[in-house]
């Protein structure tokens, strides 16, 4: 509960970056500001994952590995280096759909991704906002790495480390999702 309030004052505290954020995705293509995508969650449940737009109108709906760098707009460039398209995950936190720290949450369309984290056994906890994985820099275009990272986060996870993750992701590390160059 008390990551769902932390996550809600988050939210509250960040909307005027996400009001800024919007205007100027409007201003920069047409269509919602607002990206959202189901993706799979706890016990493999779906849910809709909201993120900032940082890619073209009509691009695929696939993982970002799978889609070229000419899909991703300036301004999503910029978003993604600083890793604000995130933001509106609060919202997910809030609802319940994930943490702040976990697996990152895969499209119900990777298969391999989703099989290889059935075989190392987490796909019983929430998925995140950022984790393991993502600071270490590994996507979901390597399943099996992706999948072995997030295992190991879930055999030692502590508030503690938690912390220092989300600490991590705020200072920098991790790319995030590779896109096709």
């Amino acid at each position: 509960m008390f990551e769902r309030v932390f996550a809600a004052v988050l939210f509250v505290l960040t909307l005027p970056i996400l009001a800024i954020a919007a205007l100027l995705i409007r201003l920069d293509s047409a269509g919602s500001p607002i990206f959202r995508q189901t993706r799979v969650g706890q016990s493999e449940t779906t849910f809709t994952l909201y993120k900032l737009r940082t890619m073209k109108l009509g691009t695929i709906n696939a993982g970002s590995h799978q889609v070229s760098d000419a899909q991703v707009t300036a301004l999503g460039k910029q978003l993604r280096r600083f890793k604000l398209d995130e933001l509106p995950q609060l919202w997910n936190v809030v609802r319940g759909d994930m943490r702040l720290v976990g697996p990152r949450p895969c499209l119900p369309t990777q298969s391999d991704v989703i099989e290889a984290r059935r075989r190392s056994g987490v796909l019983h906890i929430k998925p995140g906002i950022t984790g393991l994985a993502q600071v270490r820099n590994i996507d979901m275009s390597t399943p099996d790495k992706l999948a072995e990272a997030d295992a190991e986060y879930a055999r030692n996870r502590t508030a503690k480390g938690d912390l220092q993750l989300l600490a991590a992701t705020f200072g920098g590390k991790g790319r995030g999702d590779a896109v096709k160059g």
